[in-house]
């Protein structure tokens, strides 16, 4: 158990829900101690994404994200921990390795299942109650709202994906999480952008989070961004954020979630 809270909220008044479940970066001291030492750079976070996103609290979008790294447990993973994309790699729900297929605990010492129930209990499923009641809130008030589930990763990962990744990978569970109509609309302000690469339903389709928490019909729509850690930050250690960088692809960021919160069927 950790002092540090599971998550960090800030509740606001249009209907656009800002979720981001891989910027943590925080490691409870007793899984500390399971982990090896290179667990503790946390490289596979979606570093500075609440510092590229502050925009959107003025905007007035609820934002929830989490603060425990995702070597804890992984927000984004089925707690089944089926394989989001069948007959490809991909990371479990308490990652035993990180992207570089680098191991994350001692040989025979990965977490066993009441390990992992202890962390779903602890970690997962805060995140994903406030996430739900934050849902049901603004549903109660809006008609119909978005979700925005914010990731980001490095741009070349072989583990992955070959070559080098779209800029700008939009996910809708294949259609199935967001009006298609809303979707388009992202996409193609994404595509107007000419200085970045974007793709919709591409490599990254969305998560648990957006095939879960998606629904059309009951006016819920969620979208899943994956984007390069190339067009805001350094790739290197100690993954600095690059203002400079950044500020490119802010404003197509922000036109992006104005369509979102402007949405209206």
């Amino acid at each position: 158990m950790s002092d540090t809270p599971v998550f960090s909220f800030h509740q606001g008044t249009k209907p656009l829900l800002l979720s981001i479940p891989h910027c943590g970066t925080h490691i409870p001291a007793d899984i500390q101690a399971q982990l090896l030492p290179r667990a503790l750079d946390v490289r596979d976070t979606d570093w500075h994404l609440p510092i590229l996103y502050a925009f959107a609290k003025e905007m007035g979008a609820s934002i929830l994200q989490a603060n425990m790294s995702r070597y804890v447990i992984d927000l984004n993973r089925p707690i089944d921990q089926t394989n989001l994309y069948p007959g490809q790699d991909t990371t479990l729900l308490c990652p035993i390795d990180n992207f570089d297929r680098e191991p994350l605990y001692p040989e025979g010492r990965t977490p066993d299942q009441t390990e992992i129930d202890r962390r779903r209990a602890l970690y997962w499923q805060p995140y994903h109650d406030a996430l739900a009641a934050e849902i049901a809130r603004m549903r109660s008030v809006h008609e119909e709202i978005v979700m925005w589930d914010a990731h980001s990763i490095r741009s070349v990962l072989p583990r992955f994906f070959e070559g080098k990744l779209t800029d700008l990978n939009l996910g809708t569970a294949g259609g199935k999480s967001c009006d298609p109509i809303l979707a388009a609309q992202v996409l193609a302000c994404a595509q107007a952008d000419t200085a970045h690469s974007s793709v919709l339903n591409g490599r990254f389709t969305g998560g648990t989070i957006t095939r879960q928490y998606g629904q059309p019909a009951t006016g819920v729509h969620a979208i899943q961004l994956e984007m390069t850690w190339s067009s805001y930050m350094n790739e290197l250690p100690p993954y600095n954020y690059l203002p400079d960088t950044a500020a490119k692809v802010q404003p197509v960021l922000k036109q992006m979630l104005q369509i979102c919160a402007d949405w209206q069927f």
